[in-house]
């Protein structure tokens, strides 16, 4: 990176709420946000938005003609940039907000539709768009700059944030909405991950094990959730958290959701996103770990061959919202930078990793998806 670039602002919606006051208060509780439900007559545990953010997605649909036809991942990301754009640079702002599955529930809903009639309702090409996110999103903040949207899996929303900084530093773009959204909760979805047998099964007080060293099954949970980051070069008093590097890498794949043992593309963006600070300067790292047993050790492997001489405080907060595809390396920035507000470091309740930091001034955040990429990002105090 040229020069460091400011988080202005952050925007979620998730099982833990949308107000900072709201999610902060869920995070310090050792409360996770799971509720089993029936899934085409399947029960599962799944993180769902809590009720009255529900209400604001059918409000949003009442009250706006145009939105009544959008799939929930569109309208969660509106809701999510209204929050994030309070107090935000929206001069000469761009937008790239993606999903890993995208118009989910729509393209479930028109492909019933087209198998049972043989026929597609006239909004089943624009409305099932990937682009409908962002596009959606500049016309309800009416912003003129460049919007697009794009899917690289699970750590969609963290490469949002690498091309937003990209366009941001190349002086093309003063500010940035960056960040991934997704609805994924449809009897379809969760059907394709108890196929790949990484889905939690058992009743347990703690369904979603992530850093749980010892667990002998997978135990990955979805939920829905969007999370939007608003960035700007300009660093003010009014800046949450500092971008201070930003690393991306892939790594050869043995098969479609494959990582190596020792999480060799996250190796690579974790150093990459440090190349300007040393690795005792890292105070803490908050994990991708989704839950799986494989998914959880490579990254903890990846860790431990990075940080030769002192190990990172580790935490993730999975366990607690469950994995929102998209959206979720938004929520661990968030929370990344909550902790450095609050100066508090979140552990992980069960997991063998609850040493406490000395100090929080760098947090890395770590996403990973299928196709062996990977994102780190090195978040400071401003």
């Amino acid at each position: 990176m040229k020069n460091p670039v400011s988080i202005r602002s952050i925007g979620s919606i998730s099982p833990l709420g949308m107000t900072p006051d709201e999610i902060w208060k869920n995070y310090i509780s050792e409360e996770h946000f799971f509720t089993k439900s029936d899934f085409d007559g399947h029960s599962a545990f799944a993180g769902f938005l809590p009720e009255e953010i529900r209400t604001e997605v059918q409000a949003l649909r009442e009250q706006n003609s145009k939105y009544r036809y959008l799939d929930n991942s569109v309208l969660y990301a509106i809701l999510a940039s209204r929050i994030a754009t309070s107090g935000f640079s929206r001069s000469n702002a761009g937008i790239n907000i993606g999903s890993s599955r995208g118009a989910t529930g729509l393209f479930e809903k028109y492909h019933s539709e087209y198998i049972n009639t043989g026929k597609s309702s006239t909004y089943t090409s624009p409305s099932t768009t990937l682009g409908n996110i962002s596009s959606w999103v500049a016309q309800d903040l009416q912003l003129e700059g460049p919007e697009f949207s794009h899917s690289v899996t699970c750590s969609t929303g963290m490469h949002s944030v690498l091309n937003a900084v990209a366009w941001l530093q190349s002086g093309l773009a003063d500010s940035f909405l960056a960040g991934g959204s997704e609805a994924p909760l449809t009897g379809f979805t969760l059907s394709q991950m108890r196929a790949m047998k990484i889905y939690a099964s058992e009743d347990l007080d703690y369904p979603c094990r992530s850093l749980d060293m010892d667990k002998s099954r997978n135990t990955m949970i979805l939920s829905e959730a969007a999370g939007i980051v608003g960035l700007e070069n300009e660093i003010s008093d009014d800046s949450v958290a500092v971008i201070k590097g930003i690393g991306y890498a892939n790594e050869k794949l043995k098969h479609g959701a494959s990582l190596s043992k020792n999480g060799k593309c996250l190796q690579r963006s974790m150093k990459m996103a440090m190349q300007s600070i040393g690795e005792k300067e890292i105070d803490a790292v908050v994990m991708h770990a989704p839950g799986t047993i494989g998914g959880d050790l490579a990254e903890v492997n990846a860790v431990k061959k990075i940080f030769t001489q002192k190990l990172p405080a580790m935490t993730s907060n999975k366990w607690k919202t469950g994995h929102s595809f998209a959206a979720s390396g938004i929520l661990s920035l968030q929370m990344a930078v909550m902790m450095l507000e609050k100066q508090q470091f979140l552990p992980v309740p069960f997991s063998e990793f609850d040493q406490q930091p000395g100090k929080l001034e760098n947090i890395l955040v770590n996403s990973v998806g299928f196709g062996g990429n990977a994102v780190s990002i090195l978040v400071g105090r401003k």
